[in-house]
């Protein structure tokens, strides 16, 4: 069965070829720039983050290629649903999370894009890397071994 929803937190946009594609280290949680257009666009549930991914600029952490769709009853105050968005780190995060890009090739992916406990918009990052094709292959073996697994316990009780 699925693990009940936390209901501290309502989660927008989930990345879940995340984990099939990348082995996931270390999770952080970090805050996001939004402006007002955007956060009323990911409140009714128009977010992707599916194809996304965070880079370093001059320093500071980035969300690239996340798709926050427009709002429609913000008229020409709009905003542009693929635009770079800056997200919210300590300085030693930061530090964390480039040294790693650049040193030991990995990758900053997004999980998780959802509004905390008191109406923040958070998201979930971690430092990943990239499955090759028998890792994956390894994954889906396990996962179906997993649920043939449960079918066969339920069937002998």
């Amino acid at each position: 069965m699925a693990a009940k929803a936390d209901p501290r937190f309502k989660i927008v946009a989930d990345n879940r070829k995340a984990r099939f594609n990348y082995a996931i280290g270390e999770v952080f949680e970090a805050g996001i720039m939004l402006t007002g257009s955007e956060v009323k666009s990911m409140r009714a549930g128009r977010s992707s983050i599916a194809e996304s991914y965070a880079g370093a600029r001059d320093g500071e952490l980035w969300l690239f290629n996340s798709n926050i769709s427009e709002y429609k009853q913000a008229g020409r105050f709009n905003h542009a649903p693929k635009r770079p968005r800056k997200l919210l780190l300590h300085k030693r995060q930061i530090n964390k999370l480039i040294g790693a890009v650049e040193r030991e090739g990995m990758t900053v992916v997004p999980l998780k894009l959802y509004f905390n406990d008191k109406g923040r918009a958070k998201i979930e990052i971690a430092l990943a890397k990239g499955k090759k094709l028998h890792d994956k292959r390894a994954s889906e073996k396990e996962r179906d071994w997993t649920r043939e697994r449960g079918r066969l316990m339920r069937q002998k009780e």
